[in-house]
C-alpha cells in the first residue's frame, strides 16, 4: 500500500475518525448504540453507502458541473440508502426493526456527503474506495465500541441478540456476564453522552502522549 493510501487508512480509522475527531453523525451515535449489535449493524449499513457513493461520485466527477454536483450527490446517496433500507428489511428484518428511522437518516449523515464533496469528487476510484472503507470502518468501530461499553455497563451483556439481528452465524458473539444486572442509566441518552465524553478524552490524552513520544524521538536525530 502506498504512503497516500496508508494516510487515508490512518485518517479514517483514527486521526480523522468520523465520531472521535470530526464529531459528525452524532444523532445515530447517541441513538442506536444501546448495544454493540445495533452499533455494528448501523455502522456496516453506513459503510456500504459510503463506499458505493464514493465510487459513483468519483466515476462521474468529470461529467457533473459544479452548479449541480451537490443535488446530484444527494440523489445518489438517497438512492443507495433506499436500496440498503430495502435490503435490510428483506434479509435482516429484526435489525431493520431495531434501527428503524435511523436507516433512512443515513441520507443526511454529514460524513457521507462530506466525503463525497471533500474527497471523492477530487480523487480516483481506487483512492475513493480506500477512503470510503477507512472512514466507514472507523465509523463502525466507533459505534460498536460505544455500544459495547453502554451495553456492558447497562445490561451486563455483549452483542446481545446478535444471532437474531444479524443472523445465526453471529451467535458466537453473544456474551452474558453472570450475576450483573447492569445500570439503567448507561443505556439511556445520558449514558451515551458520558461514554462518548470519556472516549474523546481518552483519545486526546493518547494522541498527546504519542505526539510527545514522536517529538522526543525526533529530537536526537535532528541534533
Amino acid at each position: 500500500m502506498s504512503n497516500d493510501y496508508k494516510t487515508l487508512v490512518k485518517d479514517g480509522l483514527w486521526d480523522n475518525n468520523v465520531v472521535f475527531a470530526q464529531m459528525l453523525a452524532l444523532c445515530p451515535t447517541m441513538a442506536v448504540t444501546t448495544s454493540g449489535t445495533n452499533g455494528l449493524g448501523m455502522g456496516l449499513a453506513s459503510t456500504a453507502v459510503l463506499v458505493i457513493s464514493n465510487i459513483l461520485v468519483s466515476l462521474i466527477r468529470k461529467t457533473v458541473s459544479d452548479q449541480v454536483r451537490i443535488p446530484v450527490f444527494v440523489v445518489i446517496i438517497a438512492t443507495l440508502v433506499t436500496v440498503v433500507d430495502m435490503a435490510l428489511n428483506a434479509w435482516l428484518h429484526e435489525l431493520y426493526k431495531v434501527l428503524g428511522l435511523f436507516i433512512a437518516l443515513i441520507v443526511v449523515n454529514c460524513a457521507i456527503l462530506g466525503r463525497a464533496e471533500a474527497f471523492a469528487v477530487k480523487s480516483s476510484v481506487p483512492a475513493a474506495i480506500v477512503d470510503g472503507l477507512a472512514m466507514g470502518v472507523g465509523f463502525t468501530g466507533a459505534l460498536t465500541v460505544i455500544g459495547l461499553i453502554r451495553e456492558f455497563l447497562g445490561s451486563g451483556t455483549l452483542f446481545a441478540q446478535a444471532s437474531n439481528l444479524l443472523g445465526p452465524s453471529f451467535a458466537f458473539l453473544e456474551v452474558q456476564v453472570p450475576g450483573y444486572g447492569g445500570a439503567l442509566l448507561m443505556i439511556l441518552p445520558p449514558g451515551a453522552f458520558a461514554v462518548l465524553g470519556f472516549l474523546l478524552a481518552g483519545k486526546r490524552v493518547l494522541d498527546a502522549r504519542l505526539e510527545a513520544r514522536s517529538s522526543a524521538a525526533a529530537a536526537p536525530a535532528s541534533a
